[in-house]
């Protein structure tokens, strides 16, 4: 496993990584699911980033699809809460 120098994928990483701690900050205040399901999203999506930059994006790809649909997943259940959180 060697380092594969990608500065998308570092950028990438360093944005989950703050989306991450931010959020999980402000949904320590809140305990807000919506807040919760969109720092999951981010923290899986920064774990694909880490393993590209790791030179596994070819070996591991379908694993990657479905760990980017997971976190598209939580995206789209964070929004259809929040539409929701929002009506009542």
């Amino acid at each position: 496993m060697t380092f594969t120098w990608s500065p998308v994928s570092i950028i990438n990483t360093i944005l989950c990584a703050t989306i991450l701690i931010l959020g999980y900050r402000n949904y320590k205040e809140n305990k807000n699911i919506v807040i919760f399901s969109v720092v999951i999203a981010f923290g899986v999506f920064g774990i694909s980033h880490i393993l590209t930059l790791f030179g596994l994006g070819k070996s591991l790809s379908a694993l990657l699809i479905g760990i980017r649909m997971f976190a598209y997943l939580c995206i789209i259940i964070a929004l259809v809460l929040s539409k929701t959180e929002s009506k009542g």
